[in-house]
């Protein structure tokens, strides 16, 4: 199978991530919940884990990083401290339903979109500018659109944020391990990522670096404080009640050290270098229409659509030929409603780092095939 789904989980791992999980298994038992070596190895693991992290994102206390189930658990932990009944909530035109339906499910929050032109970074930041007003509690943007691979100007809109004095949550379930993501020079209050993509961590696993002040979202026992029967006051405990996924931070731990090793510009410029090459190879094709952007406002994914031809459809005959991608509105409808293609979704490529040129060039050609049969 030639794996082209990577903006939904990273599939092909590092082998580091399978043998540290393996390890885990039978050595790791539940920090804090014991003073013997088991209890005191995990702990260990998960420090590392957030240590790792803090020195990745640049999060000032590794404590400060909280691991989650996925970036839906984590960004969920955001929104719940920060948005309020009565809230003015201003999002990006590009959010993930893991943004949207929060939002929408909390009743009485007034959401309002900034919403500029695909590719156009300089569009979106206009938007936000004219958008973002004294009555607006908090700004919420992903750092790249999991639909279009479109890399929208977050740091400019994090200064604009911190000029006007309003909390910003970043959705960086796109961006990383693949783009600089920096929680102490954006001043964000939250961000959120999964594990399972640009991490090569397992799936179930997710990180919220944290900036502001918090408030649980489940509640249960620590390990921690136990006389009390309120959650610890203190990170990253207020926000992790219950047995943590101890195999899935010492996956993950691994496979942050393989980006690490690796550096997120090399991998960027490994991933865009395929996406630009196979684009090419589709642009020429009669009736297909490839969604790309110029220069870095596109990271490494793309989608496209084939006149006559419905892309679940397309997308399901590719799997039936070994090629995996994801068609669909890839659970943002509002991305696809601002870029105009609500109406029919587009399939979805998307590389890592264990991808290749014959991979994408293969690909391309089944899907020129596909969209103009022989005859």
């Amino acid at each position: 199978m030639i794996y082209l789904d990577s903006a939904a989980t990273t599939l092909e791992k590092p082998a580091s991530v399978a043998r540290a999980m393996a390890w885990a298994v039978s050595r790791l038992a539940s920090p804090g919940r014991g003073g013997h070596p088991a209890s005191m190895r995990a702990a260990e693991v998960m420090f590392r884990c957030r240590e790792l992290a803090a020195q990745l994102f640049h999060v000032p206390q590794p404590e400060q990083v909280v691991l989650t189930a996925n970036a839906t658990h984590a960004l969920n932990l955001a929104i719940h401290a920060l948005v309020h009944p009565g809230s003015t909530v201003l999002i990006s035109g590009y959010e993930h339903n893991a943004v949207t339906r929060p939002l929408c499910s909390g009743g009485q929050v007034r959401v309002r979109m900034a919403q500029g032109p695909l590719f156009d970074p300089d569009g979106v930041y206009e938007a936000f500018e004219r958008e973002l007003t004294e009555d607006v509690d908090v700004v919420i943007c992903n750092h790249v659109s999991n639909v279009f691979g479109f890399v929208q100007p977050v740091e400019r809109i994090a200064a604009l944020c911190r000029r006007r004095g309003t909390a910003l949550i970043v959705d960086a379930s796109q961006s990383a391990g693949v783009l600089p993501v920096d929680l102490t020079g954006w001043g964000a209050a939250f961000v959120a990522m999964p594990g399972h993509k640009g991490l090569y961590g397992p799936q179930g696993t997710g990180l919220l670096l944290c900036n502001a002040r918090t408030q649980p979202l489940i509640c249960g026992g620590t390990g921690s404080v136990s006389d009390s029967q309120q959650m610890p006051g203190f990170l990253p405990d207020r926000l992790e009640a219950g047995t943590q996924n101890v195999c899935g931070a010492a996956g993950l731990l691994a496979g942050m050290r393989f980006v690490h090793r690796m550096g997120t510009d090399r991998i960027r410029r490994h991933e865009q270098a395929l996406c630009r090459g196979m684009m090419g190879l589709l642009e020429d094709i009669p009736g297909l229409r490839v969604f790309r952007g110029a220069g870095d406002t596109q990271c490494g994914l793309f989608s496209f659509q084939a006149d006559g031809v419905d892309c679940e459809t397309l997308g399901e005959e590719l799997g039936r030929r070994g090629i995996a991608v994801r068609a669909g509105l890839h659970c943002a409808p509002a991305a696809h409603r601002t870029a105009g293609t609500a109406e029919r979704g587009t399939v979805r490529v998307s590389f890592s780092a264990f991808n290749n040129a014959g991979q994408a060039e293969y690909a391309a050609g089944v899907i020129r095939r596909l969209v103009q049969p022989a005859g």
